[in-house]
């Protein structure tokens, strides 16, 4: 399982939300492009990248940042955040990012990422599906930032999209984002149960070294923390040694 450190940026600054609202944000003092360059020396070989005012405004607002990232380290990088166009895509894809992560547009124009899908390759799109889980144990997917909760339940999404080749999923209970309660790891069993071709990457709720080695078990392919490394909370030294183990 590769565990994949996330860098969330707004207005050119390293941040976390909690549970995506832009009223709760801590700010990180870390430079972004010297933070991944860190990530990278610790050993750490993919890095996700959230651009959250391109998330609000549709438009990418931190594009130098991102190619700084790409051009000076050897990260396979993924980015997600406001990308809402053909153009988008191409241009983020050809500027040499790995993937592209798409959110609320694979709910509300599934056409549309149906075609990215077979246009640029199902390996260099990923589904960002997040969900809260409602009283009966079903995992709903909410939308645009988070704001808007859905009907559509996260396997009925899933078997849409893999009927047309989708590869990589990224799953974030919301009610675990930036509250280091731990992963919910009964949302991730499952999904590897029904979908063990699925590449899954689990993301919410990590706080320690502990979490990840239980997320490995799961059977998930990736594994996303932010705040929990920003925080100190995961060290150096328990990162070398989980990789070693991998």
């Amino acid at each position: 399982m590769k565990v994949i450190p996330a860098i969330d940026l707004r207005d050119g600054q390293c941040v976390r939300l909690f549970q995506g609202d832009f009223g709760r944000q801590t700010g990180y003092t870390h430079e972004p492009v010297e933070l991944a360059h860190q990530y990278e020396t610790m050993g750490f070989d993919t890095l996700h990248i959230v651009d959250l005012d391109g998330a609000r405004t549709g438009q990418p607002k931190n594009q130098e940042i991102v190619c700084d990232i790409v051009e000076t380290t050897g990260l396979t990088v993924q980015l997600g955040g406001g990308l809402r166009s053909d153009s988008q895509v191409d241009r983020w894809l050809s500027a040499g990012l790995a993937r592209v992560v798409i959110g609320s547009l694979a709910i509300t124009e599934p056409g549309r990422v149906a075609g990215w899908l077979a246009d640029f390759g199902a390996e260099r799109i990923v589904l960002a599906l997040d969900v809260n889980v409602d009283t009966s144990g079903v995992p709903r997917i909410a939308t645009h930032g988070w704001q808007r909760g859905g009907a559509m339940a996260l396997w009925q999404c899933i078997e849409d999209y893999l009927a047309i080749g989708l590869k990589h999923v990224l799953c974030t209970d919301i009610s675990r984002d930036g509250a280091m309660t731990g992963p919910n790891l009964d949302l991730y069993r499952e999904l590897i149960r029904r979908y063990p071709e699925i590449g899954l990457q689990a993301s919410g709720g990590v706080r320690s070294i502990n979490d990840l080695m239980v997320l490995r078990q799961t059977g998930a392919r990736g594994a996303i923390t932010g705040r929990a490394l920003l925080d100190g909370k995961i060290t150096t030294e328990e990162v070398a040694t989980f990789l070693r183990a991998a």
